[in-house]
């Protein structure tokens, strides 16, 4: 069923690009078509003049949601969590926490290719953003945590990253706090002995659910026409006609699907992917698909941040999913769109 559902998507989303009526020799040619039709486009308009109406849109993308937990009912949880993402105490030379690489005043990443941990190591993948992570269909590029309240408790035992020896040493930790004493009972209220390891993750977790980022893309969505200008119009429209969307959709643009980097094109890497998690040949360079939720601002890029720019993200993605050389005109405006994407206030 799974396959037939991807078929019938990937059928639609050829049809609809076949439907502008345009052959897309830019798809091959690069910068020959974007200098002979970039100013052919126009407002909300697609190749022959097809709308990106709201069916369309809604074939693709989904705006966020207002929010994904009671903030009034679960305020003392999220307290609790915020509490515990910034404190580096939960790292074994108090050093090192959860905001040490998802800096919420940068986007929830550290903009480093890979993360130092407590000894100044650092680890094989570049740390993604925990800004709407939450709305992923898995937690880390391997997918091997099944939400944001397990992949919480990942770092702080990891040898590179937090570097705690054991649960029993976190909690003996935190309960020598008074203020978390204090801070636990509040939002596990009824249990005998809040402060356990599954706890702090809940918390984290909760936290994290309350870090959603309404772009103007969302208000589009929506149906303001004037929350996008031409360039980023021109740009979504170009997304979805070369197929960016076939990976890169629904309420996250991203983040909801496990695809081979390489797909068409091999892409040079070591990692194998999911494939150390589920041992099955097929999972080989596997990652899961990033949101491209405030993608301009959480660069470098890729599962081993060797990517510098978003510039370059675009071009390796066509060229390795896609099997494309695009030019600089493709790369401009899907760059236009991709900033459309990035939270209201923080742009």
């Amino acid at each position: 069923m799974k396959v037939f559902l991807f078929l019938l998507f990937l059928l639609s989303t050829y049809s609809y690009a076949q439907s502008s009526g345009h052959d897309h020799k830019e798809k091959s040619q690069g910068d020959h078509h974007h200098g002979m039709h970039d100013n052919d486009h126009h407002g909300g308009m697609m190749h022959g003049g097809h709308k990106l109406d709201p069916t369309t849109l809604k074939q693709f993308f989904e705006p966020l949601p207002a929010s994904i937990i009671d903030e009034n009912k679960h305020a003392a949880l999220i307290g609790l969590g915020k509490k515990l993402y910034l404190d580096p105490r939960l790292s074994i030379n108090d050093k090192i926490s959860c905001s040490s690489c998802h800096q919420l005043d940068n986007f929830g990443v550290d903009s480093q290719p890979t993360s130092p941990g407590h000894e100044g190591k650092r680890g094989g993948r570049n740390s993604p953003t925990t800004l709407n992570a939450a709305l992923h269909i898995a937690q880390f590029w391997d997918g091997r945590a099944k939400n944001v309240e397990e992949q919480a408790l990942g770092p702080i035992l990891n040898p590179i990253e937090m570097g705690m020896p054991s649960e029993a040493a976190v909690i003996e930790k935190l309960k020598k706090i008074d203020e978390y004493k204090a801070m636990f009972a509040e939002a596990f209220k009824g249990e005998q002995d809040p402060i356990q390891y599954k706890n702090i993750g809940v918390a984290i977790g909760a936290f994290e659910r309350t870090l959603l980022t309404p772009s103007r893309f969302d208000d589009f969505l929506k149906g303001d026409e004037k929350a996008l200008n031409d360039t980023e119009k021109k740009g979504l429209q170009k997304f979805i006609q070369m197929g960016c969307v076939t990976c890169h959709n629904g309420v996250a643009i991203g983040g909801n699907s496990f695809k081979k980097i390489g797909m068409v094109e091999p892409y040079d890497t070591k990692d194998l992917g999911r494939y150390e998690i589920t041992g099955l040949e097929t999972d080989k360079k596997v990652f899961k698909v990033p949101s491209l939720r405030n993608i301009a601002k959480t660069g470098p890029y890729f599962h081993d941040g060797s990517v510098a720019t978003l510039d370059e993200a675009i071009r390796e993605m066509a060229e390795h999913q896609l099997g494309r050389k695009v030019g600089p005109g493709f790369v401009d405006d899907v760059k236009a769109f991709l900033g459309s994407l990035t939270g209201k206030g923080k742009e």
